[in-house]
């Protein structure tokens, strides 16, 4: 297996998503979109993908990410890219991912966030 998945919930309209491993083209990284897909079913819109653990990444999965977040703005959540390092920060930077969806430092620097945003428009 190349990839691994864990979900977590910080709070309980905030999903993240931890990725272990290699998120590369095969039948592994098929189960992120069920992933996310399952999330928005149960209505959970704001979603983090946690990259701090991922060390390597081709096009198949940057296209799934740009795919999860079209998923998630049609949906009319947000999706946020936390811990990308090295040759995964590097890619997704080249391909200009950065450019659709928000990076953060760290898991909780995109969850700080969002807790902002939410007391903001309160």
């Amino acid at each position: 297996m190349n990839l691994k998945l864990q979900k977590s919930q910080p709070v309980p309209d905030v999903c993240v998503i931890e990725f272990i491993g290699k998120l590369i083209m095969g039948n592994d990284s098929r189960q992120v979109e069920w992933v996310v897909a399952e999330q928005l079913v149960a209505g959970v819109k704001r979603i983090i993908f946690d990259l701090s653990q991922l060390d390597g990444i081709d096009s198949t999965g940057v296209g799934i990410i740009v795919m999860c977040d079209g998923k998630v703005r049609k949906a009319g959540g947000e999706l946020r890219v936390a811990g990308s390092v090295g040759i995964v920060s590097d890619t997704l930077t080249l391909t200009h991912v950065d450019r659709l969806v928000r990076f953060f430092p760290g898991t909780n620097e995109a969850l700080r966030d969002f807790s902002l945003a939410t007391n903001q428009t309160s």
